[in-house]
């Protein structure tokens, strides 16, 4: 792929000449882009732009999120989906057999401001204003690599970028003008509701299911069952997640309710996740709540995530951050302070409703596709969780998913049952077995068909 815009030169990266990389990973563009045509515009995002490598998939434009919020999507780029592969324990960068760049033109976007090499100061209050952000450095970005207007446009993320996404893809529909045609999203293990839902309501049910994993005595599982039963936790999947659902889905006992905010919490007594994450750290010092079943030795991390035990953090070193045009900066995987302003000038937290229930209908029923993927080995937001979310979702005239998600019905080609699947009105929904919260890093082959489905390159998610 060539550009005619003679800026597009500045933001060239040879590819054999990235550090450490000892292939020649092909050309790529990586920068800093303001977020707005203001020529005194300080806030800008760090992006690295990969073309496909497929020239038949040279019309499809995706767009890469990591969540946190404030964590870079370079972690992303460099050990799930991206051309080169340099994950957990690998003594050097690979190519990658999984890339999605062959299936599309991908772009990974540091966003929102505060997030990794992107630069400014956050200003941002909410998920609506994190949106307008990011369009407008898409608007900029388009306006220098012009070749890709007009391409039908994809938006991906995973974690909280199932609060990203969805509000990205919502406000472009919302907003015509960008010279891109939005086709719908894929959002990986996202946060689509209160953690009250996706983490202390199926907490000790996911212990209870991988008991090999979470040995604890009898004693403290006693405990455990006795906060569920008091907090309105241990029947909640059986008797209110139903299909059809019944109804709007009730708050249990443990909820608490903030009349000012609307937010939802849980009450101190009845916090289950965060006893069951610290009493399973004793027993197991490797323990990763992104993948539960990680034990000892824990892998080393080239980005210092989750864990930082080598000698160099490699988007840190000043040579490749030569290679890619990024700032001069200690560049953090996930930013220590916030990414959302109070309103003041201060530092706060994101003031959004959570997808499920604002934007991600309507998203649902502009989109061609909309994918939703969970690993059944993630702690951090559980898979039951999500399922909790659907079902108290209303879309294109229904709440929730109408008939059962089937075991088993999601199959990997050359490998069998892996999981399972559902589709409605517009919707997929997929759970990966082996994975944790980082599905295209723990378990590539099987995002890899998820987002071939959503790019339209396949007809199903499962081997058909």
């Amino acid at each position: 792929m060539t550009f005619k815009n003679p800026k597009a030169k500045e933001f060239h990266v040879d590819g054999t000449k990235i550090p450490d990389v000892n292939f020649d990973a092909g050309d790529s563009w990586a920068g800093l882009m303001p977020i707005s045509g203001d020529p005194d515009e300080t806030r800008k995002l760090f992006f690295w732009f990969w073309p496909t490598t497929n020239a038949s998939n040279k019309n499809d434009f995706l767009f890469w999120t990591n969540g946190g919020p404030g964590c870079s999507s370079l972690e992303g780029f460099l050990q799930e989906n991206g051309p080169i592969s340099w994950s957990w324990g690998q003594s050097e960068p690979t190519p990658n057999p999984f890339a999605w760049t062959q299936l599309a033109n991908v772009v990974w976007v540091e966003q929102p401001v505060g997030t990794g090499f992107s630069q400014g100061t956050p200003s941002i209050t909410n998920d609506d204003e994190l949106a307008a952000q990011a369009m407008g450095f898409l608007e900029q970005f388009l306006n220098v690599f012009e070749e890709l207007k007009g391409s039908d446009f994809w938006v991906s993320g995973e974690s909280y970028a199932g609060f990203y996404v969805p509000y990205i893809a919502n406000w472009i529909y919302e907003h015509p003008g960008l010279e891109v045609n939005l086709k719908g999203i894929w959002i990986a293990d996202p946060s689509l509701s209160w953690g009250l839902v996706q983490q202390e309501i199926p907490a000790l049910r996911f212990a209870q299911a991988h008991a090999d994993l979470f040995p604890f005595n009898a004693t403290f599982w006693a405990q455990l069952q006795n906060i569920s039963d008091a907090c309105g936790y241990t029947d909640y999947l059986d008797k209110f997640v139903t299909y059809p659902p019944a109804g709007q889905l009730p708050l249990p006992a443990g909820a608490t309710f903030n009349n000012v905010t609307r937010a939802v919490g849980v009450s101190a007594d009845c916090r289950m996740h965060s006893p069951i994450q610290r009493e399973v750290s004793i027993l197991n010092p490797a323990f990763d709540v992104y993948r539960v079943s990680d034990t000892w030795p824990t892998l080393w991390s080239v980005i210092g995530f989750p864990e930082s035990t080598q000698q160099f953090v490699y988007f840190n070193r000043t040579d490749v951050q030569n290679a890619i045009h990024a700032p001069h900066i200690n560049w953090e995987t996930c930013s220590s302070g916030s990414v959302y302003s109070n309103g003041t000038g201060g530092p706060g937290r994101d003031t959004s409703v959570a997808s499920t229930l604002s934007v991600l209908p309507n998203v649902i029923e502009k989109s061609v596709r909309t994918v939703v993927v969970h690993g059944l080995a993630d702690f951090i937001l559980v898979a039951e969780g999500t399922r909790i979310a659907i079902q108290n979702m209303t879309w294109n005239g229904l709440q929730g998913f109408q008939t059962p998600i089937e075991p088993d019905s999601f199959t990997v080609d050359n490998m069998g049952t892996f999981g399972t699947m559902h589709q409605e009105r517009g919707l997929t929904f997929v759970e990966f077995s082996f994975s944790g919260h980082m599905t295209p890093q723990f378990v590539p082959w099987a995002a890899f068909q998820t987002i071939a489905f959503l790019l339209g390159k396949r007809p199903s998610p499962s081997t058909t």
